[in-house]
């Protein structure tokens, strides 16, 4: 068993505490040991010269569930320091569903991948294949509906609700994370309470988290968090509110009122929240986002190829036509919305309930930077320059509490006995890189990432190892 000892980290560990000096002893996929000035023998010694040593970061909120799978390197998570992706968020995964076209929205995942009737056979692909990250999986309510229901615009039957439960609770014992939902889109907003509640009954039993992407994050907010909240707690089931945000001019500032009833909802039930810190969102190319006062990126159209990277308003002009005829002829497809205003952004980051996740699109395009820029751009942007939380703080929420709140054992800190999710990072140099304009650029300041007590990546290049593994509730 090969034995790796790191001299002279400034190691944060993960739970929010204060930096110190240590070293760090690695045997096998653990932590061996952390002390000052060890007196070891390894196979292999780094001194890394004073670099920032910090549990791998953990992308809560992805839908990297294909993307593992075709491409393992995971270079635009692996390149940010993240060693664990969770999928299958916003009620969309690809168990259990075996389909080649399940249509809007579960294309955001890619239709050629959606062959896995069983968690354990997504589990054996990704074993059998390992990607540089691990995979931990959440089960989407739309991909229920999906494989039980002929009609996506309506509740379910008491009989449909009863499958999708039996469905649900299979994944669970096969080692799911919890249920996810995105009553946001079309095809599961006709989900009423009853059908809600009966899922999150199953993930209570099973003590996994209810994720969702609410109802609505525009005017009806509050209303949306309290149904999602309601329903969580009805099931006994930790609630997670997916990227927290107060969408369109109307609702900007909200956010002060959105905390605050989650501050409340906290002392009756176990809630958390993640978000991604930039002010624009993406998702697919919908009608009813396109106001004519917010900025509208296309990031892929199915027709028009040519337009991903320019402004809806300048197509609509070019075509002759308004930006709704405009986004019509450009669907199906995706866009980034700027529809948050940045002290709303700030706002929800700098809360201490809130994790960090990219909700970036791998399979766009031109994805939203924050697929490639997420985390550095917390620890540099907010954390460094703007001063918005300590590096501890910062890294506390990209690892200890997500590693809490979706209940991952022994990773999210550094500790004697936890897995050797490790990342070396330069807190002065690191700086997200992508753009909206360019988004596919690699950070700077991730020196090198460990995942399962192997290097995946070091001096700005993947080194090919599938380190990551399945990560089972």
């Amino acid at each position: 068993m090969k034995t790796l000892l790191l001299r002279n980290t400034q190691l944060v560990d993960g739970t929010g505490a204060p930096a110190r000096i240590a070293d760090v002893c690695v045997r096998g996929d653990r932590i061996a040991t952390i002390g000052r000035n060890l007196s070891i023998s390894a196979d292999e010694v780094v001194d890394v010269g004073g670099l920032t040593i910090a549990p791998g970061f953990i992308d809560v909120h992805t839908h990297d569930d294909a993307i593992v799978l075709r491409d393992s390197s995971m270079l635009p998570k692996l390149s940010q320091g993240v060693t664990t992706v969770i999928t299958g968020n916003c009620g969309l995964s690809l168990v259990p569903l075996v389909s080649d076209a399940p249509g809007s929205p579960l294309d955001l995942l890619n239709t050629s991948e959606f062959r896995f009737a069983h968690l354990n056979d997504y589990a054996q692909a990704i074993a059998d294949k390992p990607p540089a990250v691990n995979v931990g999986a959440l089960i989407g309510h739309t991909t229920l509906r999906a494989k039980v229901m002929q009609d996506l615009a309506r509740a379910a039957t008491p009989e449909e609700t009863q499958d999708m439960a039996a469905l649900l609770d299979e994944a669970l014992s096969q080692g799911a994370l919890g249920l996810s939902s995105g009553l946001f889109y079309q095809q599961a907003y006709a989900a009423d309470m009853a059908e809600m509640q009966a899922l999150t009954r199953v993930v209570g039993r099973h003590g996994g988290v209810y994720v969702t992407h609410i109802r609505s994050e525009m005017d009806d907010i509050l209303n949306a968090m309290q149904e999602a909240a309601d329903t969580a707690q009805s099931g006994a089931a930790q609630w997670i509110m997916s990227h927290h945000k107060c969408a369109g001019p109307r609702n900007w500032g909200r956010t002060i009122e959105t905390l605050a009833l989650l501050e409340r909802l906290s002392q009756r039930q176990s809630v958390g929240t993640d978000v991604y810190p930039y002010s624009a969102g993406s998702t697919l190319l919908r009608e009813d986002l396109v106001d004519g006062i917010i900025d509208i990126l296309i990031t892929r159209s199915d027709n028009h190829p040519e337009m991903a990277g320019r402004y809806l308003a300048d197509i609509a002009q070019e075509w002759g036509t308004d930006q709704l005829q405009a986004c019509r002829r450009l669907m199906p497809g995706g866009a980034c919305y700027f529809q948050m205003r940045e002290d709303d952004v700030r706002r929800v980051l700098a809360h201490p309930m809130s994790m960090i996740g990219s909700d970036g699109l791998p399979h766009d395009e031109r994805p939203h930077p924050r697929l490639w820029g997420a985390f550095a751009r917390v620890l540099g942007h907010y954390c460094r320059d703007e001063k918005l939380f300590s590096l501890p703080e910062a890294i506390h929420k990209m690892t200890g509490l997500s590693a809490q709140r979706f209940g991952l054992h022994d990773r999210g800190v550094l500790r004697e006995g936890a897995f050797a999710d490790l990342v070396l990072l330069d807190p002065h140099g690191i700086q997200d890189r992508a753009t909206y304009e360019n988004p596919r650029q690699m950070c700077e300041g991730i020196e090198r990432v460990m995942v399962n007590g192997q290097w995946a990546f070091a001096h700005g290049k993947a080194l090919g190892t599938g380190t990551g593994r399945f990560l089972r509730r």
